[in-house]
């Protein structure tokens, strides 16, 4: 069964999604300019990883007493995989959002709300690229070997990149954004906008908030076909992905001091990508089980972090 999403799950998933970040922007202090702690990051990330396995339990017991237990216990294993697949891949977002807000010199209080307006950005894109990619997919079954040698493409250049610092002085949106805007000088505080002689200019925090965006837009490009390597259900693409994506901000706060320490991750995603990649294209000929990929996944992300800190240990 390729679909199990019903209008009300759907209704469900987005309102509890709209609630939580009202939690955060109006209740929890999403608004206010404070230092996010390592204590109040690994809070939120237990909070989130929680909340995904028990929408994963939810659903399970759902299709259990509706679709059986053989169609509860794919889907659910699917999910899973899916969440891992999005969470480990949204480390690299971790080290590239350190970058841009080192190379901006943003204090670590006015780091928060940049990333709350980049997760509301990368909700919005990644569920207009996730219905679009499962459009196509459920059209041209064929596109999914394309997502294939992509991916394998992807993860190698990932490999042979991976000590390879972008420039961003070089990148082309940034470029184009200084030639067009107006950009004040010096920091606001957590302004995007301030008001100089009644013209309006943009802060060097709107700079950071687009080359988020533009992050999270690449980084889809990469993840949203590795999930589809697993399922092509719509319902499980969104929930999972987006499930990874609300985590990612408590992520970032939980590694930034510590980012150093895990410098062979990015190789341990390489290898995922790739691996990912030739699942799909020997698909004609061998299926390999979602456990199984559960399984590679887990061994690749854990045996490249703790390559890392056994590296990083005499060092520290």
């Amino acid at each position: 069964m390729n679909n199990i999403g019903e209008p009300w799950m759907w209704g469900a998933f987005i309102a509890f999604i709209l609630a939580m970040l009202a939690l955060d922007l109006f209740v929890f202090g999403g608004r206010k300019a404070h230092k996010v702690s390592v204590r109040e990051a690994a809070a939120w990330s237990l909070v989130w990883v929680s909340m995904a396995l028990a929408f994963n339990g939810l659903l399970w017991w759902h299709l259990n007493g509706t679709l059986g237990p053989e169609v509860a216990n794919a889907k659910s294993v699917e999910f899973l995989t899916g969440y891992v697949i999005e969470k480990s891949l949204s480390v690299d977002n971790v080290f590239v959002f350190l970058m841009i807000f080192s190379a901006f010199h943003v204090a670590p209080e006015y780091q928060r709300r940049a990333l709350v307006y980049g997760v509301l950005g990368a909700i919005v894109l990644r569920a207009v690229m996730i219905l679009a990619g499962a459009w196509v997919v459920s059209e041209f079954h064929w596109v999914l070997y394309l997502f294939g040698v992509f991916l394998v493409i992807t993860g190698m250049r990932m490999l042979v990149m991976a000590e390879k610092e972008p420039e961003l002085e070089k990148n082309p949106v940034l470029k184009f954004a200084r030639r067009h805007l107006r950009i004040s000088e010096g920091h606001h505080g957590e302004k995007f906008t301030v008001m100089k002689n009644g013209v309006r200019y943009f802060t060097p925090l709107f700079l950071v908030l687009i080359l988020i965006e533009v992050s999270d837009l690449v980084f889809a490009v990469d993840s949203i076909p590795a999930i589809f390597a697993i399922t092509t259900d719509p319902f499980i693409v969104f929930t999972s992905n987006i499930f990874a994506i609300m985590g990612l901000r408590a992520l970032y706060f939980l590694l930034v001091d510590m980012a150093d320490r895990f410098h062979l991750l990015k190789y341990g995603l390489a290898m995922v990508l790739t691996f990912i990649g030739a699942k799909m294209l020997i698909a004609p000929w061998y299926h390999v089980p979602t456990p199984a990929s559960l399984a590679v996944v887990a061994i690749l992300i854990a045996t490249s972090a703790a390559a890392s800190l056994i590296a990083t240990r005499k060092r520290r």
